[in-house]
């Protein structure tokens, strides 16, 4: 058996899993539920969830993964104790490899939006007014076009493997990715309008938290880590044995919920900037604008507004997005990757050909069939498949796992991680709090 790949580096890993994590979902889900959910009671509920649900699940998948050095499916049938088990880990490894590829399909859509407003700040540049008209025009042979070359991006480094691939352009794009945001984030600051949003952000009312808040900051945290479909188990059997996970759990979570943060940072005072330009910020019901209409109906306002230096901030912004983009669509397609790379005879270049054609496909099919599938696929993977594929996991580590293989797997890199407080807490939360937390979550959602 040929030897696996790994990360070169702790910086390397940290950078694709806080990747991975950060995405579109990231940087407009979490500042737009802030603004509808109480906001800074949201944003400090999240914070405090993200390391009571989130940080738990995450180390069960990266300890799984390290332990296997195997895709997900290998990874969970590793773990069975006997033959009902065994098909269990089957069936909820498989099923986190096919959630993962239709996120990836309607991500890619999504994705190659934000693509096209990046050419069209640049085509405004030249004063190609046509070609501008036609990337922001809702319509198939954009979408369709936009999507193809988003998901070649994805394979294009996916196919280089772990280290010249994957970690290569993580630390590349993550520095790049904070740089524009910590840019755009001081423009914003200094505009008028910026500290009405500031307030909203920053000053809690604790009056605001109720059972409703702690459950959707609660799905905030657990759908922002990339959660439950395999990813993070993927990316942990590429790590290094001398690798203390605990401490990069750690690291990949306050990375994660720090840019998240940031994000909040920068677009909830630029919605109210957009506000004092005549952008019509809230919805009927009084709610701030969110979703798709806060990046392309709120935010062009305000780029419009700054005049020339706005094509350049438009330029930023959406580069910033098409980057957070990439980075979590390059670890999702890593989960169907690894599984046909390692259980079949296709190379990893064919596997990543295999995968990538059947996203476009199915990316296609959605496009074709926009009404009716798009938000269909949306919820079925991330409101009601995620919740319950993490709970899975956990559900593994607490249960089906013996306690003693999972010290084991957890003292390589930390040998002393017994008399530790995280050995003390985690294993009996992992098996106890986490499922009731995350069925808690799902329950929700389908009311």
């Amino acid at each position: 058996m040929a030897s696996r790949e790994q990360f070169s580096s702790k910086t390397g890993f940290v950078m694709a899993a806080a990747g991975s994590a950060v995405g579109l979902g990231n940087i407009w889900g979490f500042p737009t539920q802030t603004a509808n959910n109480g906001g800074a009671a949201f944003v400090l509920t999240y914070l405090v969830l993200a390391f009571c649900l989130a940080y738990p699940a995450l180390m069960a998948e990266l300890i799984i993964g390290r332990h296997a050095r195997a895709n997900m499916v290998t990874a969970l049938r590793g773990l069975a104790s006997g033959p009902v088990t065994y098909r269990l880990g089957s069936l909820v490894g498989y099923y986190g490899v096919i959630v993962a590829g239709l996120i990836l399909s309607f991500y890619a859509i999504i994705a190659g939006w934000m693509l096209a407003y990046l050419l069209e700040s640049v085509t405004m540049m030249f004063g190609w007014a046509e070609a501008g008209i036609w990337l922001t025009e809702f319509g198939f042979e954009r979408n369709l076009i936009t999507m193809t070359v988003f998901i070649v991006l994805t394979m294009a480094i996916n196919v280089k493997g772990v280290t010249a691939g994957i970690e290569k352009w993580s630390t590349r794009l993550m520095p790049l990715l904070l740089v524009l945001m910590l840019a755009l984030i001081i423009y914003v600051l200094m505009q008028d309008g910026a500290t009405e949003g500031l307030k909203l952000y920053l000053l809690p009312d604790i009056a605001q938290v109720n059972p409703s808040l702690i459950v959707s900051a609660m799905g905030q945290a657990f759908f922002s880590m990339s959660l439950g479909v395999g990813t993070m188990l993927v990316y942990g059997s590429y790590l290094a044995e001398k690798d203390s996970l605990p401490k990069l759990g750690a690291t990949v979570t306050l990375v994660d919920a720090g840019i998240a943060f940031m994000a909040g940072l920068l677009i909830i005072p630029a919605i109210y900037v957009a506000g004092q330009y005549g952008a019509d910020i809230f919805t009927e019901a009084g709610d701030l604008i969110a979703g798709p209409d806060l990046i392309f109906q709120v935010l062009p306002v305000l780029f419009d507004s700054m005049g020339s230096v706005g094509l350049w901030a438009a330029f930023a912004f959406f580069l910033l997005m098409s980057i957070a983009s990439l980075t979590s669509s390059i670890s999702m397609l890593e989960v169907p990757v690894s599984l046909v790379a390692e259980k079949t005879t296709a190379s990893r270049t064919q596997a990543t050909l295999i995968i990538g054609l059947a996203i476009f496909s199915v990316a296609t099919l959605i496009l074709l069939n926009f009404d009716r599938l798009f938000g269909l696929v949306i919820d079925l993977t991330t409101v009601y498949s995620q919740p319950l594929l993490g709970m899975m996991i956990c559900l593994f580590v607490g249960w089906i796992w013996h306690r003693n293989q999972l010290l084991q797997a957890i003292q390589k890199g930390h040998a002393d991680i017994e008399k530790t407080w995280f050995w003390k807490i985690w294993p009996a939360y992992v098996k106890f709090f986490c499922p009731v937390l995350i069925l808690t979550a799902f329950i929700q959602s389908l009311g």
